[in-house]
Order: structure tokens, then C-alpha cells, then sequence
């Protein structure tokens, strides 16, 4: 099975992001909760693949809380230039 892409993180809006970053969370606790009470005997590599996809969906996240200040900023540069003048 490969590695998701984070393209597909960067196609969902910000409300199906966040439910995925919770689902993916909840994947790793399951997953670790099945390791430790033994009942994890195969598919180890799915500890890889789930926080691969948990970094993906959280850059995404980080991305867009990112895009929004950058844009907040010049929204406000542009707004005390034009009171300035």
C-alpha cells in the first residue's frame, strides 16, 4: 500500500480537515492501544502510514492558518496606508 499524497489533504475544505486530523489521531491510538494489549500482529507498517498521513493533514492545517495571517496582515497594511494618506 503506498503513502498517501498530500494532495489529496490539500483537496479537502477546512471543516473535512479537521475531522480527518481527529480521525487520523484516533487511527494511531487504536493502533497503539491494539500493540500494547497484543492483538496487533500483523500490518506494523500501518504505524508508519498513519502518521505519515497525520503530518500531511496537519502542514495542510498549518498551511491555511498561515495563508490566513498573511493575508490578515495585508489586509491591515492596506487599511493603515490608505488612514494614513
Amino acid at each position: 500500500m503506498p503513502l498517501p499524497s498530500v494532495e489529496d489533504a490539500r483537496q479537502l475544505n477546512d471543516q473535512e480537515l479537521a475531522d480527518a486530523i481527529v480521525a487520523t489521531k484516533r487511527q494511531l491510538f487504536d493502533l497503539r492501544f491494539q500493540k500494547a494489549t497484543r492483538q496487533l500482529e500483523r500490518e506494523v507498517h500501518q504505524f508508519k502510514h498513519t502518521r505519515h498521513r497525520l503530518a500531511q493533514l496537519m502542514t495542510v492545517q498549518r498551511e491555511r492558518q498561515l495563508a490566513a495571517l498573511q493575508q490578515d496582515s495585508a489586509a491591515n497594511d492596506q487599511i493603515n496606508q490608505t488612514d494614513s494618506e
